[in-house]
């Protein structure tokens, strides 16, 4: 593609824009600021509303006493269990465990803190989500 075809369909990144690829006159490969391109808008539209769906799921089940507010923050931050654990130097079943409510009350200080740490969140902010009662799951 050459530079002056870079596609400049403003739409998800408002003012910000990304770096595309192009071919500028002497045929050389450059950096251009892009504002978007509709297609890749539209996917991007809709990967973004999958994820807040998904996370209103979440949200939900925290709320009902079924998951812990991990479940909730990992969600928000598109992790699985899996991704959690190899970040926590934990394993997969560990991270499972502390999704479910009673385990996850009884988790260390230390464990908390770390989970906090790679979630970027304080330990308080970890141990409830947003609008909840950690200790009954419900909201307040």
């Amino acid at each position: 593609m050459r530079k002056k075809d870079v596609p400049q369909d403003p739409h998800l990144f408002g003012e910000w824009k990304e770096v595309s690829y192009a071919l500028d006159e002497d045929g050389k490969y450059v950096m251009v600021p892009s504002a978007g391109w509709e297609p890749a808008n539209i996917a991007n539209d809709m990967a973004w509303k999958s994820i807040e769906a998904e996370i209103g799921r979440v949200v939900e089940r925290v709320r009902a006493g079924e998951l812990s507010p991990l479940a909730y923050h990992m969600a928000r931050h598109q992790m699985d269990p899996g991704m959690l654990a190899g970040y926590a130097g934990l394993f997969k079943f560990q991270v499972r465990r502390h999704m479910k409510p009673a385990a996850f009350r009884r988790i260390s200080p230390a464990l908390a803190d770390r989970y906090a740490a790679i979630l970027r969140i304080t330990r308080d902010e970890l141990m409830e989500m947003p609008g909840c009662d950690p200790a009954a799951g419900t909201r307040k």
